[in-house]
């Protein structure tokens, strides 16, 4: 056999197999997955990334179980396509289980290449994207499966704070999966295809006799609506991966990166007249705090983060003269804007995110205070509270605060007050700087002199009361004299003043005391 025959038969090999490792479980299986509306495991990679960009790992892997038969059914990459590609010329790095093979389901040489990809991410100092459609561990191979499991979440943990992680649940996730992408930073589903849940509905109606379906328990609108365990509910795969390549144009590749500006054509000292008329003057009719955003930032773009999930407060990503921002606001369109405990937690952790990657946040401020009841105290509102007030008096980004109507009591000291350590507090002339409303305030302080009183004149004296209190309290100016807010503003220079706020403060440097971690509450 010559040289040349040799050759030519080893590039006929490497072909052969680099086929086979396309295949996935086969053409059936794959058309099954298009018919319910999912792509293959490697379709999603190639509509995810920038095109021609992507570069396989361990595509010959196989796994080395023996057992029930595992030994007549191998499949190259075993059921994970992992490698590095470009989205919006951003290297990051990716996995992308493959529910053709085996269902998707982890064994040891499978979670290896997972855990072999993520460490290429951390080491690298690049994003990593999880891709996941499975039905959970490989029972063939019994310790070994959940051995690989627990070595993924180890590396979630050890990365957190480091690279960003996102999570794509494409398919079922269930048992010991779903608690890698909890960990990580975003976790995106897709309606109707995409589940996550600890336990099944078999297994519930079985132990506790309750009849639910996959998409009641562990559904894209359950995830995204109650629980708050997923941060975007997509309409399909497609739209799905174009959310994720927005929400990479707002992040950084890694902890201590230098930020990058956002393409932008809009003139920053642009006027924000449409906030003119925007807050009421009655402090107790709603607006919509999502006009304000809009106004400001760049382009009108604005990434909303769990959207559904406790919408009293909102979270997401926007940019302002081109420098990226974290935006926090209260909602006062949904319940008045308080704060409770699903609000306090979201926000908490999206505060803490961007702390973690040097993303400058805004406060956008009009609560009335904690939401009261028995409810919210039974959860524990005092725990979960806290962690908001520990969020902002941890971080080390910078910090713009602005108060547009009420800012009551304690949540007014929660939402990056001055006291907490914000940089910059600036108020509306609407906004309200008190422990608590007027009426509130009235019937405490006034209470004895009300008392003896009735009808025309009991209604006469508490008016003249609580419009003298509003003329005292409810304005920001006493806050302002105290130094406690750095500038009324009128809401038409909304835009042009944080921006040259923002543009000093992204040098900011905070020294800490030494220490091995806070204590947040959990």
């Amino acid at each position: 056999m010559s040289d040349t025959t040799t050759m030519e038969q080893r590039r006929q090999l490497l072909t052969e197999l680099k086929q086979k490792s396309l295949d996935g479980g086969g053409e059936a299986r794959v058309a099954k997955q298009h018919a319910q509306g999912k792509y293959s495991a490697r379709e999603r990679v190639e509509r995810l990334v920038d095109p021609g960009t992507f570069i396989e790992f361990d595509r010959f892997v196989v796994h080395r179980c023996h057992q029930f038969g595992m030994e007549n059914s191998r499949y190259y990459g075993d059921g994970v396509i992992t490698g590095i590609a470009d989205i919006n010329g951003q290297r990051v790095a990716i996995f992308s289980q493959d529910f053709t093979c085996w269902g998707g389901a982890l064994g040891e040489s499978h979670a290896k290449k997972i855990c072999k990809i993520m460490d290429f991410a951390l080491e690298n100092r690049i994003p990593v994207i999880g891709i996941n459609d499975s039905g959970g561990a490989r029972i063939q191979e019994g310790v070994a499966s959940l051995a690989g499991y627990a070595e993924i979440f180890y590396r979630n943990v050890k990365a957190s704070g480091v690279i960003p992680q996102i999570s794509l649940i494409m398919g079922p996730c269930a048992g010991g999966a779903v608690y890698s992408p909890s960990i990580t930073d975003f976790i995106f589903m897709v309606d109707k295809t995409s589940y996550m849940f600890v336990t099944g509905p078999d297994v519930i109606k079985t132990v506790t006799h309750e009849e639910v379906t996959k998409d009641e328990l562990g559904g894209a609108a359950t995830h995204n609506e109650k629980s708050g365990v997923a941060h975007f509910n997509c309409a399909n795969e497609d739209e799905c991966f174009e959310r994720v390549r927005e929400l990479l144009v707002f992040l950084p590749t890694a902890n201590y990166t230098a930020p990058t500006m956002k393409d932008t054509i809009d003139p920053v000292d642009r006027e924000n007249n449409k906030l003119k008329e925007l807050v009421p003057a009655n402090p107790k009719k709603p607006y919509d705090m999502k006009e304000i955003i809009s106004d400001i930032v760049d382009d009108t773009h604005f990434l909303e983060v769990h959207k559904d999930y406790a919408q009293n407060i909102i979270c997401g990503f926007g940019s302002i003269g081109g420098i990226k921002l974290g935006i926090v606001a209260n909602q006062p369109a949904v319940l008045a804007g308080v704060l409770d405990i699903d609000s306090s937690c979201k926000a908490a952790r999206f505060v803490r995110f961007c702390d973690a990657f040097d993303i400058p946040v805004l406060t956008l401020v009009d609560v009335p205070g904690f939401l009261p009841g028995t409810h919210q105290e039974y959860g524990g509102i005092i725990k979960h509270g806290s962690k908001l007030l520990y969020a902002y008096s941890e971080a080390t980004i910078p910090l713009v605060t602005l108060i547009t109507r009420k800012a009551y009591g304690g949540a007014y000291d929660v939402m990056a007050s001055k006291h907490i350590r914000a940089d910059v507090n600036l108020a509306y002339p609407t906004a309200e700087i008190a422990v608590m409303g007027a009426e509130g305030a009235v019937n405490i302080v006034f209470r004895k002199e009300l008392a003896g009183l009735s009808g025309e004149e009991y209604d006469r004296k508490k008016s003249e009361l609580v419009n003298d209190y509003q003329e005292k309290f409810s304005t920001p100016y006493q806050a302002a004299q105290l130094g406690y807010v750095d500038s009324v503003i009128f809401p038409e220079e909304t835009r042009h003043r944080i921006y040259e706020y923002i543009k000093v403060l992204v040098n900011k440097k905070v020294e800490r005391p030494p220490r091995k971690h806070g204590n947040i509450q959990l």
